[in-house]
Order: structure tokens, then sequence, then C-alpha cells
């Protein structure tokens, strides 16, 4: 087999936890669903080094993930800054209730953001 002529780049776990954890809430796949037999064999085709998940770990992630992106949002709002909520609900295709806590709020350039605060 010939040498390969394209870039690789390096494989870092951390990343590939974020980012798997998004993916899950970006389509509303319970947490539960890493358990999947097929679905965890499909990761660990795309990668021997992948450490699989436990639902656990997935949660905990979105847990940390979710404090650094509220310590991110405290710090472009003004002192005196109003922020509006908005709250969301419905029933996902797996007949799991889910509510969304939205934030609007004017940042420091007088642009209008929207920020997730809660996700259930």
């Amino acid at each position: 087999m010939a040498d390969k002529d394209f870039e690789t780049s390096e494989f870092h776990q951390d990343i590939w936890n974020r980012y798997l954890m998004l993916g899950f809430v970006s389509a509303n796949i319970p947490w539960k669903a890493i358990s999947n037999l097929e679905l965890r064999l499909s990761y660990t085709a795309l990668h021997d080094d992948l450490e699989l998940l436990s639902p656990t770990t997935l949660s905990n992630i979105c847990r940390r993930e979710s404090a650094l992106t509220m310590d991110a949002t405290k710090k472009q709002l003004l002192s005196q800054n109003e922020v509006s909520l908005t709250l969301d609900g419905w029933i996902s295709t797996n007949i799991l209730a889910i509510t969304s806590v939205r934030g609007y709020y004017m940042d420091r350039n007088w642009a209008l953001r929207e920020v997730q605060l809660t996700f259930d």
C-alpha cells in the first residue's frame, strides 16, 4: 500500500467527547442511546483508540459545558442589562418531554444575543 498523501490531524479524546455531547443535544438523542451496541461499534470503527463514554459521562460533560456557557454569557452582559426569558416545550419523536429556556439580551455593542440557558 502507498503512503498517505493527505494530511491527518491528531486525535484528542476530550474534543471528541465535547462534539459527541453536542451532537446528542443537537439531535435530541437521549444519553442512554450511547449504550446501544450498534452505535458503539460504529464509533469504534471510526477510531481504534476511541474511549467510549457512558450516559453519566455525557451528562457530566453537558453540565460542565453549560456552566462555561453561562459564565461566558454573564461576561457579555452590561451591569444594568435586562434579560428577556422565553420558555419552550415540546414532545420529541421518542415521546420525551423537552423544555428549553432561552435568554435574549443586548451585548456591549448593542447587538441582540440569544443564549440557551437550560435544556431538559
